[in-house]
């Protein structure tokens, strides 16, 4: 019967397990009579003191009580009966958790935020880094909280940062294997500075907002009874907010306590306490910013009480 090799599924791709895991690899084949059973290692004869082999008359076994990484390369199995043979190729992969990041440096720190650069890890415990995951610490309690996770550049910016604090920063590689036991750790910390005289504004022209002040409710004519109080509103717009000035026949109310003045989301309003007919008059408002002044005004009429 010819030597026949049958090859389980799961060993026509690499053969992927962590280091200090058991392997127990099962090989089923058909032959008569009995096939001589040859086990290479990377082109050469496996030693058989690294690894255990049994072969019996239906399946060859290789047995490894503990997986080194050593034990990772192209395995071939060849099977021989007289001039005729068979063989099969398999690919082991011993993967171990991957040393930490290279080269940490603290690049720049601005505002609220801190920028890191680092480089892969020198070992990656021959598997592919999937990421990085990133931490910081207050150094006041320096309670680590992670950033980052799977994180797959080797730059980052750390932001939300708490001002007036300092901060170290340690970033774990990560591969199948998982996270490396130890972090590469920032050796100076970010310190978050108070003043914002750091700041750069950006150098683009703000839009001018400002306008001159302008009425948007005249002051109305008014005619009324002698002791009783009264007011005169209108209403202005203007940025910025303008001063606020109210004129009796030209002469200033400021300093008149018979009046009170009053400014709510641009309504203004003048109250003139029990007023007598020498209030009557013409009242006039102006309103002054720096980008110009308007003003408007009303005739008051006070009745004498009959």
């Amino acid at each position: 019967e010819r030597p026949k090799i049958w090859l389980p599924r799961h060993l026509r791709q690499t053969l992927v397990k962590k280091v200090g895991e058991t392997i127990n690899i099962v090989i089923p084949f058909q032959g008569k009579p009995r096939p001589k059973i040859i086990w290479m290692k990377d082109g050469k004869t496996l030693d058989s003191k690294d690894v255990g082999i049994r072969n019996s008359n239906t399946d060859t076994i290789l047995f490894i009580r503990k997986a080194e990484l050593h034990h990772s390369g192209a395995y071939e199995v060849i099977l021989q009966i007289e001039n005729m043979t068979d063989k099969v190729a398999i690919t082991m992969q011993i993967i171990d958790k991957p040393g930490p990041p290279q080269n940490i440096k603290l690049v720049d720190v601005w505002g609220f935020n801190a920028a890191l650069e680092w480089t892969p890890p020198q070992d990656d415990g021959n598997a592919q880094i999937l990421g990085y995951t990133v931490q910081k610490a207050d150094k006041k309690t320096m309670e680590w909280y992670t950033v980052f996770d799977h994180y797959r550049r080797t730059n980052c910016v750390v932001s939300d940062l708490i001002m007036g604090n300092e901060y170290f920063f340690r970033i774990f590689s990560e591969n199948l294997c998982g996270l490396s036991e130890t972090a590469a750790t920032t050796k100076n910390p970010a310190y978050i500075q108070k003043t914002g005289t750091t700041y750069k504004p950006p150098s683009y022209k703000e839009h001018d907002f400002s306008e001159p002040p302008k009425f948007t409710h005249p002051l109305v004519n008014r005619s009324v009874i002698a002791g009783y109080n009264t007011t005169l509103s209108c209403a202005v717009r203007g940025i910025p907010k303008p001063k606020i000035f109210w004129y009796k026949n030209k002469m200033d109310l400021s300093g008149d306590a018979k009046y009170r003045m009053f400014s709510k989301q641009g309504v203004l309003t003048l109250e003139i306490r029990k007023p007598t007919p020498f209030d009557s008059g013409c009242y006039t408002c102006k309103a002054v910013n720096e980008c110009g002044e308007a003003e408007i005004e009303c005739r008051l009429d006070v009745r004498g009480n009959q």
